[in-house]
C-alpha cells in the first residue's frame, strides 16, 4: 500500500470515539533533517502490524505520541496540531513478520503490515535524548492498535550533531592506545564471570597482557560487586598492566565495568582514570543512554558500550527496537566501543542482523560519531573467515572469551590462534592450509572452519 506522489505533509489527526481519518501520506525517500510544512522533523521507520486498517493505526501511532490522545480534547486546535503534530510521510505493505499478533491487539481482520515513516517535530522534542525517546519508543509499544512494533531505524536533524559530544576517540584513539596501529584488535572477558577475588584478576591479566591481547574487560555482570570491589580490582588490575607494559612496552586496555548510579559513575570513572586505566565500560541500557551522554561530558578515557538486557529490544520481529536505529543512540550519547553481536554466535542473532548493524556502526551519523564496532560470543579462531567476508573490515575488536581461555594449550596459544586466522583471512589463505601449531590446536579442540 503506497500513496500517491505529490500528497501534502499534514499532521495525523486527533484519536476520536468513533472511525478514525486517515493520515495524509506522502511516499519516497525524504532527507534526514525533514521538513513538514517548514517543520524540521526526526523521522522515525517502523514495522507496524494490525489487524485494523494500516492507516488507522498508523494515525493512532502519530496522533498518541505528539498532539492527540484517545479521545478529541480542549486545546487540540488545529493550528496546535499544524505546529506539533506527528507527519505520517510513508507507509508501504510489507509481508508480516510474524503470524501472531501481540496479546490485547484490537480488531478480527487479518493480519497486515507496513513499513511505515513518520516524523515527530523537533519543536515537540528539542535535541535531547530523555525527550526523544517517549516519544520515538514510548508508549507505543502498548497500543491496542497494534498486533506488533518494532522501530527499524531513525533520521535525525542536525540539531542532534550540536548537542551531543561524539566519541573522542573511537577506532583511531583506541588503536592508538593500544599500540595496534593496524589488523584486527582481539581482546577477552575476563572468566568466570563471578566469584574472582582482586588477586585472582592479577594473575590473569598478567598472563593476558604478555600474552599480547589487545583489550581485556570486565564481565558485565561485574560491577562495584562485592567478591571483587571495583576500587580493589582497580589497584590490582592496573598494577597487572603495569607490569605488562614494563616488560613489553605495550599496554593493552582494559576497560572497567563502572555501571552504577549516576553520580557514583562517574565517580568510577575518575577511580579508573586516577589509577591509570585507560578505558570503562558502561552497560548502556542498564544506566540509560541520556546517562551515558552524561559520562561522556566527563569522560577521559574510551567508553565502551555493552548491550546486555537489549535481546529484549532486539530479539523478536513483532515488538522492540532493531539493533541498527539502537546503535545510532549509543553512538549519538558518545560510546566509543559498541557490540554488535557476533557471526555464528551462542546467543539468537542472525549473521544478516550482525552483518547490517557492523554496517551501520561504521556508516557516519550526523556527519560523524565514528565508532568501533564489537563483535563477541562465540568468537575463536574460526570465526574469522567469516567475519572479515561478512564486515569487510578489519576495523574491528573480537573479543574471544572462551575462544581465548578455553583453547587447549592456554591462552597465550588462543590468542595467537586468533591472530594467525585473521592474517590467513585477510590474505586469503583457507585455515587449513596455515601450519601454525596453535591454529591447528584450535581448529582441532572447536570443530573445524566455521562456513561463511
Amino acid at each position: 500500500m503506497t500513496t500517491s506522489p505529490g500528497a501534502e505533509h499534514v499532521p495525523a489527526a486527533p484519536r476520536g470515539a468513533g472511525p478514525e481519518p486517515a493520515a495524509s501520506l506522502v511516499s519516497g525517500p525524504e532527507p534526514a533533517a525533514s521538513r513538514g510544512a517548514g517543520r524540521e522533523l526526526t523521522v522515525a521507520t517502523y514495522h507496524v502490524l494490525t489487524r485494523l486498517p494500516l492507516e488507522q493505526a498508523v494515525s493512532a501511532i502519530a496522533g498518541e505520541q505528539s498532539t492527540g490522545t484517545f479521545v478529541s480534547v480542549a486545546g487540540e486546535t488545529d493550528e496546535l496540531r499544524a505546529r506539533h503534530g506527528a507527519v505520517v510521510l510513508g507507509m508501504t505493505e510489507i509481508p508480516a513478520p510474524v503470524a501472531e499478533a501481540l496479546p490485547g491487539a484490537a480488531g478480527d481482520g487479518p493480519l497486515t503490515a507496513g513499513l511505515v515513516r513518520i516524523g515527530f517535530p523537533l519543536a515537540n522534542t528539542g535535541p535531547s535524548l530523555t525527550n526523544l525517546l517517549p516519544v520515538v519508543a514510548g508508549n507505543l509499544f502498548e497500543l491496542r492498535e497494534l498486533a506488533g512494533l518494532k522501530l527499524v531505524d531513525l533520521d535525525l536533524p542536525a540539531a542532534f550533531g550540536e548537542a551531543y559530544l561524539p566519541a573522542r576517540f573511537a577506532v583511531e584513539g583506541t588503536r592508538r592506545l593500544v599500540g595496534r596501529p593496524g589488523g584486527v584488535l582481539i581482546g577477552t572477558i575476563v572468566k568466570p564471570n563471578v566469584g574472582l577475588r582482586p588477586s585472582d584478576y592479577v594473575d590473569l591479566v598478567l598472563e593476558l597482557g604478555l600474552s599480547g591481547a589487545d583489550f581485556v574487560k570486565d564481565d558485565e555482570v561485574n560491577g562495584d560487586c562485592p567478591p571483587a570491589p571495583l576500587p580493589q580490582r582497580v589497584r590490582a588490575v592496573t598494577g597487572a598492566l603495569d607490569e605488562v607494559e614494563r616488560r613489553t612496552g605495550r599496554r593493552p586496555m582494559y576497560a572497567f565495568n563502572i555501571s552504577d548510579e549516576p553520580d557514583r559513575m562517574l565517580a568510577n570513572h575518575d577511580l579508573v582514570v586516577a589509577a591509570g586505566g585507560t578505558c570503562v565500560m558502561v552497560n548502556l541500557n542498564v544506566v540509560g543512554l541520556p546517562a551515558v551522554a552524561m559520562l561522556r561530558r566527563h569522560s577521559r578515557v574510551p567508553i565502551h558500550g555493552h548491550v546486555t538486557g537489549t535481546g529484549a529490544l532486539f530479539r523478536h520481529p513483532g515488538i522492540g527496537i532493531a539493533h541498527v536505529a539502537y546503535q545510532k543512540l549509543a553512538r549519538l550519547a558518545g560510546v566509543d566501543h559498541l557490540h554488535c553481536g557476533g557471526f555464528h554466535s551462542k546467543f539468537y542473532v542472525t549473521d544478516d542482523d550482525v552483518q547490517r548493524t557492523v554496517a551501520a556502526v561504521r556508516e557516519p551519523l550526523l556527519g560523524g560519531f565514528p565508532c568501533l564496532p564489537v563483535l563477541s560470543s562465540a568468537q575463536w579462531a574460526g570465526t574469522a573467515p567469516v567475519t572479515l567476508d561478512r564486515t569487510g573490515t578489519s576495523d574491528l575488536l573480537v573479543l574471544a572469551g572462551g575462544g581465548v581461555l578455553g583453547h587447549p594449550d592456554g591462552p597465550a596459544a588462543g590468542i595467537t590462534s586468533i591472530r594467525q586466522a585473521w592474517a590467513a583471512a585477510v590474505a586469503g589463505v583457507p585455515l587449513t592450509e596455515v601450519h601454525e601449531p596453535e591454529l591447528a590446536r584450535a581448529l582441532e579442540h572447536f570443530g573445524g572452519v566455521v562456513r561463511k
